[in-house]
């Protein structure tokens, strides 16, 4: 509630000080850089929650992870339409006044909706933040199947970042396309990732997880790059993101319950915040990296060799990981939401 509450106030300047002509290009990247300094907890917040959802429900945590990974991909296909939308019929300035107004009604529906014993039930307050710190990380650390994971999913994270950022337009570019070839083709991953999304929160808890988890990233993972590199037509590129979607749409509807399921619900909230920080470290280097490869050894040798690194990363849990913890994944949760395996440890999503 207090992350979606400051980050109104936070957006709500950009319109504000627009309008007062008081806003420059370093006020603006600051105040950028504040909202997504709030996403952090706020979204750690809410990730915290799912547990509490499942139990109230009476379904498998699977159902939930899947259909918030349903929702998520859904709103992140449909945001460009909503905001080119909202730009053409009230203007930029008040687009941005109801993006502002959009984290106020988030902090009312939770307030509103989320029950009380929520809070009860949260972490309790124990030691010093340093010293929650480093219990959390003990624990990601010490888990033989998570920290793996964890690793691998840095790794096709900023790989994702690299070819939507820079591979793929310059791909684009080169084979003399424009930017409306770039739109279909990633609209061609989203609809299927989002559609399947919804399908694994139906079957999620009835499929082994291990077999999931090792197609649907053999699946969305190196074809991408390797079809770009052997200079496919855009229709075959088009074709291999679309399948390509329906691995992505089982990842984190599995990821997530598998995550949930292993992590102590008392250390929930900062565990699984260092997951997500961890995972997301190489995102801001995609960019990057994609830039100087392709200055270094050229845009298909580049393509190659992310997919190289994309294959090796994806396929180094099974290998990591001891057989028993991916095991122990198979194990359910109760209809109530408690583990039913193991001493419960969790994964954040891709």
């Amino acid at each position: 509630m207090l992350a979606d509450t400051a980050s109104t106030g936070v957006v709500a300047l950009i319109p504000l000080l627009h309008t007062l002509n008081a806003l420059s290009f370093p006020p603006l990247l600051a105040l950028v850089a504040i909202a997504g300094a709030l996403r952090g907890p706020g979204d750690a917040a809410k990730s915290t929650l799912i547990p509490d959802i499942a139990k109230a429900a009476n379904v498998p945590l699977e159902r939930v992870t899947g259909l918030e990974s349903t929702t998520e991909r859904l709103a992140g296909f449909i945001a460009f339409a909503i905001a080119g939308a909202l730009i053409t019929f009230v203007g930029e300035v008040n687009a941005l006044w109801i993006d502002a107004a959009s984290f106020g009604v988030c902090a009312v529906l939770i307030a509103r909706w989320i029950p009380s014993q929520h809070q009860k039930a949260a972490e309790p307050d124990e030691g010093t933040y340093k010293h929650r710190l480093l219990e959390g990380w003990r624990f990601l650390r010490k888990d033989k199947l998570m920290m793996p994971l964890v690793m691998m999913i840095a790794v096709t994270n900023l790989l994702d970042a690299a070819v939507g950022a820079v591979l793929l337009p310059v791909w684009i570019k080169d084979h003399g396309l424009g930017p409306g070839h770039t739109s279909l083709i990633l609209t061609s991953f989203g609809v299927t990732a989002t559609l399947f999304a919804l399908v694994a929160s139906a079957v999620g808890d009835r499929i082994p997880r291990k077999l999931v988890f090792t197609l649907a990233f053999l699946i969305c993972g190196a074809p991408r790059f390797v079809v770009m590199a052997f200079d496919a037509p855009v229709w075959a590129v088009m074709a291999v993101y679309a399948v390509g979607g329906i691995g992505a749409g089982f990842i984190n509807p599995v990821l997530g319950a598998l995550f949930i399921e292993r992590i102590p619900r008392d250390m929930l909230g900062r565990v699984s915040s260092l997951a997500d920080a961890a995972c997301w470290t190489g995102v801001p280097l995609g960019g990057v990296v994609a830039g100087a490869a392709i200055a270094g050894i050229g845009l298909a040798p580049a393509l190659l060799a992310a997919g190289v690194v994309y294959l090796v990363a994806t396929m180094s849990p099974l290998l990591i990981g001891r057989h028993e913890s991916w095991k122990a994944t198979q194990d359910r949760t109760d209809p109530q939401g408690t583990a039913a395996g193991p001493d419960p440890v969790a994964v954040p999503t891709s």
